[in-house]
């Protein structure tokens, strides 16, 4: 049959160069109306492990990962734009939805992540500075938009349907503001220095407040609902990846505290409280360890590339680089081999999380965004 014999068509057939450019705009299309909300998971995964490259003095691949994040940071910040402007009802959708809302506070974490990287690898305080401005209004504006709206929705999910951890990024985002903070405090001269200092020690009680209050009902929800496969997302890294990031904040103030009078007065306090984090943290990762063996080994679940697997890399880095400035603050030297074993596993899953991106770019839409949750099913 000729083209013209097609009813409604009209001129000569598209060309080869054309389809494939129209398949190229429906795949960009569809990556931007399915984008996860917690994409920016990947740039605080890519960012921690920098930093933790930096901390071993490999300089190459701190760089590397530097300037790898600093492109998936623009591009994950664009394609959310894009969002915002081209399909702001899904993504209002999202952001008042109880299991995915909580997901937007990747976008403070990875922000204030980026900032740590400008101040420690490239030396650059005024960049970490607005780094540090702008996840602290992204925290303000999400925090008290999205409680706000879960707050007074009328049609709420129940516990055992609402409650993820998720939720925890909320915390990982107010210890990364805490942390970026207390870090930049050291480039800054009295008063400023002591101001900084309290901002971040104020963060830092909040965050933990809010872990507490999180993690609570995640307990309960493990402990009094059932629990399937299915519900064990890797994003349940988070769990320890809150505590690992409120150690590294801990351990910051401890090291501050030489130049913060009000910190000095706080140290027992500080120095047992950073215990406490680590220790808590490091009490998930056999809990989290067994219970990934029984989702994929025991229940078959099938093991492939999801956008939430950079949430499980982010907790493993950032332990890393918690227990290390830990273990120098409070003088436990034993403790030295344990982040150096740990930053070998996190650079691994980085890797093996890469090639599972990779893929799915590779591969293209096959009824599925590769960058965010699936298009939603039609059902009468």
């Amino acid at each position: 049959m000729d083209h013209r014999d097609i009813p409604g068509r009209t001129g000569p057939p598209p060309a080869i160069g054309e389809h494939a450019l129209g398949a190229t705009a429906a795949a960009v299309a569809n990556a931007i109306k399915h984008l996860s909300p917690g994409y920016f998971a990947l740039v605080m995964a890519t960012g921690i492990v920098s930093i933790a490259a930096w901390d071993f003095d490999l300089r190459i691949v701190a760089f590397a990962l530097f300037a790898f994040n600093l492109v998936a940071y623009v591009v994950v910040a664009c394609l959310t734009a894009l969002r915002a402007v081209r399909y702001p009802q899904l993504l209002f959708a999202d952001m008042t939805d109880h299991r995915l809302a909580p997901r937007f506070f990747a976008a403070v974490a990875g922000s204030c992540i980026v900032g740590t990287q400008f101040l420690q690898i490239a030396r650059s305080p005024a960049t970490a500075i607005a780094f540090l401005t702008l996840g602290t209004v992204l925290w303000f504006a999400l925090t008290y938009t999205i409680f706000t709206i879960l707050t007074v929705k009328r049609d709420k999910p129940p516990v055992e349907q609402g409650i993820t951890s998720g939720w925890l990024m909320a915390v990982v985002a107010t210890q990364s503001i805490a942390v970026l903070a207390a870090f930049i405090a050291r480039e800054w001269p009295q008063p400023a220095r002591l101001e900084v200092n309290f901002f971040a020690l104020s963060m830092w009680l909040w965050g933990g407040m809010l872990y507490i209050w999180i993690i609570s009902l995640i307990f309960y929800r493990y402990r009094f609902f059932i629990f399937s496969p299915r519900d064990l997302t890797p994003s349940y890294w988070i769990n320890m990846g809150a505590m690992a990031i409120s150690t590294l904040a801990g351990a910051a103030f401890v090291e501050n505290a030489p130049h913060a009078p009000f910190l000095a007065s706080l140290l027992p306090f500080l120095k047992g409280f950073t215990v406490f984090y680590w220790a808590t943290g490091t009490w998930w990762i056999p809990m989290l360890l067994f219970l990934s063996v029984w989702r994929h080994v025991i229940e078959h679940f099938p093991l492939r590339y999801d956008p939430l697997y950079w949430a499980a890399v982010f907790p493993l880095g950032m332990y890393t680089v918690a227990t290390k400035h830990m273990a120098e603050a409070l003088a436990l030297p034993f403790l030295a081999p344990l982040p150096k074993g740990v930053f070998a596993v996190a650079l691994a899953a980085w890797v093996v999380a890469s090639i599972g991106l990779a893929w799915e770019l590779l591969r293209g839409p096959h009824g599925r965004s590769a960058f965010g949750h699936p298009p939603p099913v039609e059902t009468k």
